[in-house]
């Protein structure tokens, strides 16, 4: 019993000092967020102050820099990703990627490697990184790659999932059948507050 105490203590000691807490720091409007991807980054169908990066900047008065490019599939994105990062030093990048290779059929197992290949290159950078679900049609309708959640664990990044996939079952929130309306581009932009909210505000 004597040694008891002492051993408890030295347990709360190490807790205190290797913390299981992920928490992070709190965002500041000092922040600066990258939002890489293509045309469902650049805003597509709606004007430029009605993208996504537009709208989650008005929301949270994060500097948001639109690093979308119509029709770039992911390997594309890759190839001008470490200027951005070079030249923006962005707290959190936001990666929406895939798309076009999907519509493209492109190598998925490729996608999967360059989606990998984007997050070591921008965790690398210091920058935190917030990845987003990208769907494809099956016969019920519009779903998440379930490659967007390997990448996800595999990489321990925080997935966005479900939001495009419900935009673009709703014609309301649609300007074609791939890309949203200014309706939901804000739904996006309102989506992925909350989850920064929840990974560093809360």
């Amino acid at each position: 019993m004597k040694y008891l105490i002492p051993t408890v203590g030295l347990l709360l000691l190490f807790l205190a000092m290797n913390p299981t807490d992920t928490h992070k720091k709190p965002m500041t409007p000092n922040d600066t967020i990258l939002a890489l991807g293509d045309s469902l980054t650049y805003g597509f169908g709606a004007k430029a102050e009605e993208s996504y990066p537009s709208v989650l900047a008005k929301m949270t008065g994060y500097r948001v820099i639109n690093a979308g490019v119509n029709g770039e599939t992911s390997d594309e994105i890759l190839r001008r990703l470490p200027a951005l990062l070079e030249r923006y030093h962005p707290r959190v990048t936001i990666l929406c990627a895939g798309g076009n290779d999907i519509l493209q059929k492109k190598s998925m197992d490729a996608l999967k490697a360059n989606l990998e290949a984007m997050i070591t290159t921008i965790k690398a950078s210091g920058s935190d990184v917030l990845l987003i679900a990208v769907p494809h049609v099956t016969l019920f309708g519009l779903s998440t790659l379930p490659l967007y959640e390997e990448v996800a664990e595999q990489t321990d990044t925080p997935l966005l999932e479900g939001v495009l996939a419900n935009i673009l079952e709703q014609p309301g929130l649609k300007s074609d059948y791939i890309h949203p309306n200014a309706k939901g581009y804000r739904q996006i932009a309102e989506a992925v507050r909350e989850k920064l909210d929840t990974l560093y505000n809360d």
